[in-house]
């Protein structure tokens, strides 16, 4: 599978990210690179919000000598909801993959316990 490279106006952790993504999941298509992309977009922006917050504070002093929340929050926030609206939009299937259909194979102890015997018989 060839990979489209990744925007190069992105950060470093939303290049990882996009190649992880692009590679694990096999996003090819031009919707989910636009989204793939969106994600990467989002991911810059909460670094550079992030680089600019740690630096400054999370509050400020207002006219009046109030703190005040630091105006990069309420984008940062909004950049991380962006970014999750993306990933749910590409739909990636998180659940590992299992030899066979059906459900999952239970434990047999619990805390130590053998789930295999009846509760009558402890």
């Amino acid at each position: 599978m060839v990979c489209k490279k990744p925007p190069s106006k992105l950060s470093t952790e939303a290049r990882r990210l996009y190649t992880a993504l692009a590679t694990d999941y096999d996003i090819t298509d031009e919707a989910g690179l636009a989204l793939l992309r969106s994600v990467a977009e989002s991911r810059t922006l909460i670094d550079e919000c992030q680089k600019v917050i740690s630096a400054e504070g999370i509050t400020y002093l207002d006219r009046y000598g109030q703190p005040k929340p630091h105006p990069l929050l309420a984008v940062s926030r909004d950049a991380r909801g962006q970014m999750m609206s993306a990933l749910k939009a590409l739909n990636l299937d998180l659940e590992p993959l299992r030899d066979a259909a059906g459900r999952p194979p239970t434990l047999s102890t619990v805390g130590g316990r053998d789930l295999s015997t009846p509760i009558e018989n402890l």
